[in-house]
């Protein structure tokens, strides 16, 4: 998202307009200057699922070894169609994540899922298509949208650093159910991602209340 420099820095002008909280938040953080978008929409796909209910280290173990079991073809949906369940098992994933990357390869490859034409689409029919893929729910569609796709209005509500960011910077009792986390986010939209990628940031800043976490 390098190349949209400047609707970066006028959505943080926006949000920081339109909500005193968020205006705080980014005075106390690093400029946020660019969003690093993941080229290899089909790669990033097969990382998220790889990366479901392990730590960062143990899914990047694992997505290394896939690599290296594939060779020169790299992460593409033939590569992974043409290794069996138990194949994919020896790199270290789970029957069940496998499954999932075959169930993957084989929308991409018949084109129930356009990887090449999705950029097209709303957020809300991207959501729609890649939630067809088993392992794949509307939080990581959502991620899609921000890395790959870079979409500006991306909202993760169930995101929990984002709820407990929320939290801390408003002085809420709880976590914010779904709709207070809306209503909250209302007045950032359409920039709801830049308000989103701020408030993963805050927890790097160590306070509560004060413009940061």
């Amino acid at each position: 998202m390098k190349k949209h420099a400047e609707t970066i820095e006028t959505g943080t002008a926006w949000i920081s307009r339109r909500d005193k909280v968020m205006r705080r938040l980014a005075r106390d953080c690093a400029p946020l200057t660019s969003l690093k978008l993941q080229s290899n929409r089909f790669g990033m796909l097969v990382h998220s699922i790889l990366s479901q209910q392990i730590s960062v280290h143990a899914a990047r173990a694992v997505r290394g070894r896939l690599v290296d079991r594939i060779g020169k073809p790299g992460l593409t949906p033939d590569a992974i169609a043409d290794l069996t369940l138990e194949e994919l098992r020896a790199v270290g994933m789970s029957r069940t994540k496998a499954a999932y990357l075959h169930d993957l390869s084989e929308k991409v490859s018949s084109g129930a899922v356009a990887l090449n034409r999705i950029g097209r689409k709303t957020d809300e029919d991207v959501i729609g298509e890649l939630i067809q893929i088993k392992g794949i729910g509307v939080w990581t569609a959502q991620m899609f949208l921000i890395f790959s796709l870079g979409r500006l209005d991306v909202f993760p509500h169930d995101d929990y650093g984002i709820r407990s960011a929320i939290q801390k910077l408003y002085g809420l009792d709880d976590l914010p159910s779904r709709p207070d986390s809306e209503s909250i986010a209302a007045p950032w939209r359409p920039y709801a991602t830049i308000a989103t990628w701020y408030l993963w940031r805050s927890h790097e800043l160590g306070k509560a209340g004060s413009g940061g976490v």
